[in-house]
């Protein structure tokens, strides 16, 4: 399937949303291959023709389903959108396929879908500790850039007015977020934003070096505030925020370390949105935009996979993550749909407090 050579839709371009549509921003949180759950919310919020975006904030995975589903509404509307994140996970699952990142026998009998018995991954889990993936990969080998350059055509993608992009990278000397827009977004600024160090090069960007934007943002939220008309943000949640059992193992240790560090920013964010909110109820900030949050949660779901399988492009896993993040938004719209527009269907107090 090539999407390259398709003109831009101008016609599913313009957002304007027809009688009984409703208009949403969405946050999309990362985490490897758990991505596919996110791929699978969105591939089921497209089938809701009651449905539109106006803009989307990503970090690490989050960003690549962000930049292929705008890249796939440009190049021919919904379906196309469809196809496209299809396409990019089946291809990555492809080109994986043959890596050392293999489940075990042992692995699969368990059925966790994770790695802990896989040599590939115990083998890179040391090289981790003992180097750097500027040493055991000095040609920088990356099958993400090769997949994303073979899908998105991104210099449609800069063009699109489809919808706005707001991809979060940590800048490494400053330690501060960076948000990059739709009109400068390249195959280098996502990779920026899914740059984990221990197992990429970091990323350069106009002379500033990246890493994973979960570290500093996941994702920000400030960019659908303060550059988007539409008050609803759904937020696509992977991350675990709690765990109920003490991690001990190493791997386990590191795991739970990564989730608070990619939670701590967005749960700060929140807090500042719920405080504003109060705020405004309150009558003390009148001019204040309330904005109204609403979580599609995988949580739970990815609470019961090890972290190893953050790194697992099985088919199989990362199909079984697609139909549960489906299901999941479809329980959820039909919840929910008639509050958008009207009320968080998230109690923030209580969920980020």
């Amino acid at each position: 399937m090539n999407f390259i050579d398709k003109p831009i839709n101008t016609a599913s371009s313009q957002q304007a949303p027809v009688a009984g549509q409703k208009v949403v921003n969405l946050a999309l949180q990362g985490g490897g291959s758990h991505g596919a759950f996110t791929w699978g919310v969105l591939d089921r919020l497209l089938e809701e023709e009651r449905l539109s975006f106006e803009g989307i904030s990503a970090s690490s995975a989050g960003s690549i389903n962000a930049v292929v589903l705008a890249h796939g509404l440009a190049a021919g509307g919904r379906e196309e959108a469809r196809n496209a994140m299809r396409l990019f996970w089946k291809r990555m699952s492809e080109i994986t396929s043959h890596g050392v990142l293999q489940q075990s026998w042992i692995d699969k009998m368990n059925g966790k879908f994770g790695l802990e018995h896989s040599p590939g991954y115990l083998f890179m889990d040391a090289l981790m500790y003992f180097t750097s993936p500027h040493l055991y990969n000095p040609l920088n080998h990356n099958p993400v850039r090769n997949v994303l350059e073979e899908i998105v055509d991104f210099d449609r993608l800069r063009r699109q007015p489809v919808i706005k992009l707001f991809l979060c990278a940590t800048n490494v000397r400053t330690g501060k977020v960076k948000v990059f827009k739709s009109e400068e977004i390249s195959a280098n600024h996502v990779l920026a934003s899914t740059c984990l160090p221990l197992l990429m090069h970091s990323v350069e960007v106009d002379g500033e070096v990246y890493w994973d934007g979960g570290f500093a943002g996941s994702p920000v939220i400030f960019p659908l505030v303060y550059e988007c008309e539409t008050r609803d943000i759904v937020m696509v949640h992977l991350t675990p925020a709690e765990r109920p059992e003490i991690p001990t193992a190493s791997h386990a240790i590191m795991n739970r370390m990564q989730e608070i560090s990619f939670n701590s920013a967005l749960i700060r964010e929140m807090r500042a949105v719920a405080f504003v909110t109060k705020l405004i109820d309150e009558g003390r900030l009148a001019d204040g935009k309330r904005m109204l949050i609403h979580v599609i949660e995988a949580e739970d779901v990815i609470r019961e996979l090890p972290g190893s399988s953050r790194l697992n492009n099985d088919w199989d896993f990362l199909c079984h993550l697609h139909e549960v993040g489906r299901a999941r938004a479809g329980k959820w719209l039909a919840a929910n749909f008639d509050h958008l527009g009207k009320e968080s269907t998230v109690d923030l107090e209580a969920k980020y407090f």
